[in-house]
This record gives structure tokens, sequence and C-alpha cells, in this order.
């Protein structure tokens, strides 16, 4: 019998392969509760917030502009006036915060 041990010990290593899956499948699963799944809430509520946007808003746009909505274009655009007589049109995902919403006027 000229069976080396390398040989021998190469035999029983069925249920080794699974458990070197495992930490990967356990590192993903964090990832996705620590990283992705609240990244997707977020941008999911900033949609919303954008969505409702209407005219007298009082927005933030991502570069630090403070002004109110006087027009919102269906063609995803806003137009916000940063003071009188300047307006400027804006991009509606760029609407970092909503500082005052306009209540609807009861008529």
């Amino acid at each position: 019998m000229l069976v080396t041990p390398a040989y021998a010990q190469a035999a029983g290593g069925g249920a080794g392969a699974a458990m070197q899956f495992l930490p990967l499948i356990l590192i993903f699963a964090i990832m996705y509760f620590l990283m992705i799944r609240p990244q997707q809430k977020k941008l999911k509520e900033h949609k919303n917030m954008v969505s409702a946007l209407k005219r007298g808003d009082q927005v933030v746009t991502q570069g630090g502009l403070i002004g109110k909505v006087t027009k919102v274009k269906d063609n995803n655009e806003l137009e916000v006036e940063l003071s009188e007589g300047v307006k400027v049109r804006v991009v509606q995902t760029t609407i970092a915060q909503v500082l005052n919403k306009t209540e609807p006027a009861n008529n």
C-alpha cells in the first residue's frame, strides 16, 4: 500500500465547502441592513418630498441657495425666487430640504 497521507486526508471535506460561504453570506446580510436598506429608505423619502413640492414652499438647494418656489413645471423643473425679482430654474431633484411648507388656501 503506497497511499500517501495527503490523499488519505483529502477524501472527507464535503461539509467544509458550505461553511466557507457562510461568512460571505453573513457579511452581505450585515452590509444590506447597515448600508443598502437605509440608503434606499432615504432615497424614497427624498423622492416623496420632491414630488410633494408646490408653489410657495421655501426650499434649500444642494448648492445652499434658499428660495421660494414660484412655479412647478411638468418637466422636472422648478422656478425658485431667490430674492425679489431674481428667479432661477432648478431641477427638482436638487432640492435638499423644504424649510416651510405652505398650507392649501381655503377658497
